[in-house]
């Protein structure tokens, strides 16, 4: 503990007594400092013991000594040492009714004590607090070492929640609570998901206090990684805020954590070069060697249906002001979603792509749906109207094996193209095949494809000799049925074979070929709305 006024007035050498404010002696003492001013406030810091002996002050003065006393507990000023037989026998009455009044403690120095002794001993006290901090910070960061050596994390959180006598919770890249102790501080950890989220927007190394004295607990936020974006983070909650021996433990923890977390990186990065090997394997048609490959790391998720996921970035995207990018954050959360559910899940970056293998209807499957989804909302908010910050759009295949690896792999593809033209962040393969073909009519492409098929008929149509094309897909309508797609026109069947023969010599094709039919079939589609 700091240094008091009441440990100084116990101190046995020092001889104070107490003259006024002897309720608020509690108060630590950060220094004593001896000022005769009559105004020593500017040079005063706040926590000190002020030492006069009234050479430059009217001490006999009532109303001078409360301007004196209340300008001083202003500043901060936790109590007032008079020296007695210097300049006042005793301390005047103005002075001790104006501390008594204040409060401001008041303490009656004797003449045989100099003010040099007072001095030493705060400064004795200071410098054996310290030691203390110190010494109790080393034994900490003693065993947070041990306990992260032989319990991991989870050890090293109980310590530290130990000497902090409060709560400590990690949280892992996605902002979600990976370990925390005691078991009630999840919890609370929860509650704080939008405070890490903030927190890792900004470049590391970055922290925050959250709460204050309306608040349940005091809450400190730090990041932890060396690299531009955040890999974890970590929370302390305490009553108040930590002295100099739990601010030891903390930062100990700290540095700890980040060990651990730039040890996880490396071994991150070599299960990802492994990651790439086993995708390439797959899509190459070698699925007993990708196995061999994988072994344990990546074997369970080769041995029962899994997804492939292709997300890429929308050209011309902005990265965030922060250099992060969404590709990285998809990857986090799949990451993230997996190892809580204990399932494996491999991702790749190529570039301005990511690759992803996820067990199908696994947790990491439904992190990227819901994903995708709060992307979605998020780009329909006022806030993001007129902006491109950062979009990817996401392809996800249909179920399939190690077999089916490469035709998963174009299914992804093709969602993701389908997803990109029609504007959404993601398409699954499966509402591909239980959606219509039409609308991908739509593409200018092939809308330019059908007007210069059709464009002849257009024409002729136009001059009134006949209506080749309202025949044409009367016809095709039918199936070919005269009768039926004549009665339809409100012509005789004559005149509409007529009109199907003149439709063959503009366009030089022949209805007989069913190709023909298909292709004009899908240009009258195609065209319907823009005729």
């Amino acid at each position: 503990m700091p240094p008091t006024l009441a440990s100084l007035v116990q101190h046995s050498a020092l001889k104070l007594t107490v003259r006024a404010g002897a309720d608020r002696l509690d108060v630590p003492v950060r220094w004593a400092h001896v000022s005769e001013l009559a105004d020593p406030v500017p040079y005063m810091e706040g926590g000190e013991l002020l030492l006069i002996t009234a050479l430059k002050l009217d001490a006999e003065d009532p109303e001078a000594m409360r301007r004196y006393v209340r300008r001083l507990a202003g500043a901060g000023v936790v109590g007032l040492g008079f020296a007695v037989g210097v300049n006042y026998e005793e301390i005047p009455k103005a002075l001790v009714d104006a501390c008594a009044d204040e409060p401001l403690p008041l303490l009656e120095v004797p003449r045989r004590t100099p003010f040099l002794a007072i001095s030493k001993a705060v400064s004795a006290a200071i410098a054996a607090d310290q030691y203390r901090a110190v010494t109790a910070g080393f034994a900490a960061q003693r065993e947070l070492t041990k306990q992260a050596l032989n319990s991991g994390p989870e050890g090293l959180l109980t310590a530290l929640a130990a000497q902090v006598d409060g709560w400590a919770a990690l949280y892992d890249a996605s902002g979600t609570v990976v370990a925390a102790a005691p078991d009630w501080a999840g919890r609370r950890a929860a509650r704080l998901t939008g405070e890490v989220e903030r927190l890792r927007e900004r470049p590391a190394p970055a922290s925050s206090v959250v709460g204050g004295p309306e608040h349940e607990d005091r809450v400190e936020l730090h990041s932890l990684g060396t690299g531009r974006r955040p890999r974890a983070a970590l929370a302390v909650g305490t009553a108040a805020a930590p002295g100099t021996a739990e601010r030891y433990a903390v930062h100990s923890a700290i540095a700890l954590l980040t060990l651990t977390t730039e040890r996880s990186r490396s071994l991150h990065a070599a299960e990802q070069r492994i990651g790439t090997a086993v995708l390439r394997m797959l899509l190459a048609g070698e699925p007993d060697h990708a196995r061999a490959v994988a072994g344990d790391l990546y074997g369970g998720l080769l041995d029962a249906p899994f997804r492939m996921i292709v997300a890429d970035s929308v050209p011309g995207a902005r990265a965030t002001p922060t250099g992060g990018d969404r590709l990285g954050t998809l990857a986090e959360a799949l990451e993230s979603a997996a190892a809580r559910s204990g399932e494996a899940v491999l991702v790749v970056p190529e570039g301005e792509r990511l690759v992803v293998l996820a067990a199908d209807g696994g947790a990491a499957v439904a992190a990227c749906v819901a994903w995708a989804a709060a992307l979605e909302a998020a780009r329909t908010s006022p806030e993001h109207a007129g902006t491109d910050e950062d979009e990817i759009v996401v392809g996800l295949s249909a179920p399939t094996g190690p077999i089916a690896a490469a035709a998963a792999y174009k299914q992804a593809e093709q969602s993701l193209s389908v997803a990109r033209r029609r504007g959404r962040v993601l398409v699954e393969h499966e509402q591909l095949a239980a959606g219509s073909v039409l609308p991908l009519l739509a593409d200018d492409a092939v809308k330019a494809f059908a007007d210069g098929l059709l464009r002849p008929l257009y024409e002729h149509d136009a001059t009134g000799r006949g209506d080749l094309v309202a025949s044409l897909r009367a016809w095709l309508s039918r199936h070919g049925q005269w009768d039926a797609a004549a009665a339809d026109l409100g012509v005789h069947r004559h005149t509409l074979r007529y009109r199907m023969r003149r439709v063959e010599e503009i366009l030089g094709r022949s209805l007989d070929d069913p190709d023909v039919r298909m292709e004009l079939w899908l240009a009258l589609k195609a065209t319907s709305t823009d005729q």
